[in-house]
């Protein structure tokens, strides 16, 4: 009975994961005209979360290590809550720049410490189907800050009452900290040094590539959501509307993938899933590049992207246990996670000097090349691990 418990607990925690990431950019309008600022100051929000990020990710295995996946998760939670609750009562912009680094130390954290839980403690199913309530999670929030936006509390209710969510979860976290003690038994002398045996000798180029294939696909995932919809409007005719509903449809199908993937994720194994996610991936980003060989069928490219996508996140994150023995494992997925921030963030930002000097066409011809060299990369790694 702990173990299920445990396993919902895991399960709302992604959900919670989920439900901040989306609302900035919904809540962005209403926040810059309360607070007079330019549609490019939302930027100084973005970095300062990112950094954040990508700094808390990388140090979480080790913290992790020393006081356990459980208090890290739990303290991460209230970390953000208590941030998401004083964004509510900001008095400036200042002060929302300022709590971004709270905000996004404790959603790096909380990312890093649980993908490496559940990597080490539940089946390849599991992986796929918690990233899908991610996604859950990830297009709630939206739909919560849109209710919000549409009364009379505006954005600051929108902000509050996810925070008091985050909040409500954080001490559920905090009284079951008991039910995390298992990640630190240790198995017999005979069995650890089984599972010491299963593994290749670690090669040090193998810590860094494994990171890189992360920096790659979040870059083509993130790449792709960011930039589809002003592709769609300026290069393929449609209004914002159906651009927007074209963009949620991708993301639709990101998150049905893995609750679908789910289900053979067992049977097929990660590795297999990863090529043959890779695979269906790059075949529509090449279909939604092609409007001139797909016709208005390209669009369709964005589902069949999408899908493809589903099952190679997860896939990879749960594979990182597989391939390097447990103390290593926690240090590489710190480092997958610090280069999917930076692949989510440095790179998509890129794709906007390359559509100012080349165009937006030129956006999706390279997606299919960073797919490319992602699926490359990732046979190289199963050679080496």
């Amino acid at each position: 009975m702990a173990h299920l418990i445990l396993l919902g607990i895991v399960y709302v925690s992604f959900i919670s994961l989920g439900l901040p990431d989306g609302i900035l950019g919904v809540a962005w309008p209403a926040i810059r005209a309360d607070m007079g600022q330019p549609l490019a100051a939302v930027g100084a929000i973005t970095i300062a979360m990112t950094i954040s990020s990508a700094t808390a990710s990388f140090f979480a295995g080790t913290i992790a290590k020393r006081i356990g996946t459980g208090a890290v998760v739990a303290a991460s939670c209230l970390m953000t809550a208590l941030a998401l609750l004083g964004f509510a009562v900001a008095p400036s912009f200042g002060w929302l720049v300022a709590l971004g680094v709270p905000l996004g130390l404790g959603a790096g954290a909380v990312d890093a410490s649980l993908n490496h839980f559940v990597a080490a403690h539940y089946s390849s199913r599991h992986m796929n189907w918690l990233h899908g309530f991610w996604g859950v999670g990830a297009t709630t929030g939206p739909l919560i800050m849109g209710l919000a936006l549409a009364s009379s509390g505006g954005w600051a209710l929108g902000v509050r009452s996810i925070g008091l969510m985050q909040l409500t979860l954080a001490v559920v976290l905090f009284a079951t900290l008991s039910l995390w003690a298992k990640e630190h038994s240790k198995p017999p002398a005979n069995e650890e040094a089984h599972g010491a045996a299963a593994f290749k000798p670690v090669r040090p180029l193998a810590l860094w590539l494994a990171p890189t294939l992360f920096l790659f696909y979040v870059a083509a995932e993130m790449g792709t959501g960011l930039w589809a919809a002003s592709i769609l409007v300026t290069d393929r005719g449609l209004t914002q509307a159906q651009a927007g509903i074209w963009v949620s449809v991708y993301f639709g199908s990101i998150t049905a993938g893995r609750f679908a993937v789910g289900l053979v994720a067992n049977r097929l194994g990660n590795r297999r899933l990863v090529r043959l996610g890779i695979a269906v991936a790059t075949a529509g980003a090449l279909v939604f590049a092609l409007p001139a060989v797909f016709g208005s069928a390209a669009s369709l490219g964005l589902v069949l992207m999408g899908l493809g996508c589903a099952p190679v996140f997860p896939s990879l994150m749960h594979e990182t246990a597989r391939r390097f023995p447990d103390d290593v494992a926690r240090t590489v997925i710190g480092r997958q996670m610090t280069f999917a921030y930076a692949g989510g963030s440095v790179i998509p930002a890129a794709f906007g000097l390359l559509a100012t000097w080349a165009g937006l066409g030129a956006v999706m011809p390279v997606v299919v090349l960073i797919l490319l060299a992602l699926l490359a990369l990732a046979v190289a790694l199963d050679r080496m691990t």
